[in-house]
């Protein structure tokens, strides 16, 4: 059995590269251009991030008592090579976000909570609470992940995106996410 300090460092490192150059992430900029109030934003990215993958992780507990263990095998490594391929597909968003006359948390909450349902990292959280049975230590790493990739992206914003090369993050990305399908196939949970 994997250990939670295991469940949260996997969380941690899939998520985190998988986050690079997701639609989160670019929202994370945009949010820091047009609100200009890091804290607040930053505050607002862990809290929508806690709920939604909290809500995340207890479907893949729900899904890892629903079916047989080896169903659930197969469902996760399926689900990890579809990962894989899903990292390769750079994100964007799609028309000016212009946000509500909210407060800068609430906005940043409610924009990243409805940006982040169905998002590659929301299904590989649903994915990695299945595997595991650690769902505080999957949901905590999955949300440290996520501050790992975005909090830079508050701070630095675009300046940020010509540094690091994106193309070669979701490279890794993908790489990670064969390399857990596999291991999901291979190593007892």
């Amino acid at each position: 059995m994997a250990t939670s300090l295991e469940a949260l460092l996997f969380s941690t490192g899939v998520v985190a590269l998988a986050e690079m150059g997701d639609k989160t992430q670019l929202l994370s900029f945009v949010l820091a251009a047009k609100l200009k109030r890091r804290g607040p934003i930053m505050l607002g990215i862990l809290v929508a991030t806690l709920a939604n993958h909290f809500l995340a992780g207890s479907v893949g507990v729900w899904l890892a008592r629903l079916v047989s263990a080896e169903t659930l095998r197969w469902i996760i490594a399926l689900s990890f090579f579809a990962f894989a391929l899903w990292a390769l597909k750079p994100d964007s968003l799609e028309g000016d976000r212009a946000l509500p006359g909210t407060g800068v948390f609430l906005a940043t909450l409610v924009a990243f909570f409805l940006v982040e349902m169905g998002d590659k990292t929301q299904l590989a959280t649903i994915a990695l609470a299945a595997r595991y049975d650690a769902l505080v230590a999957v949901v905590l790493g999955t949300t440290l992940g996520m501050m790992i990739a975005n909090v830079p992206a508050v701070w630095i914003g675009e300046s940020l995106t010509r540094r690091v090369n994106m193309t070669a993050m979701r490279w890794v990305a993908a790489a990670l996410f064969v390399v857990l399908g596999v291991l999901a196939l291979h190593v007892p949970a």
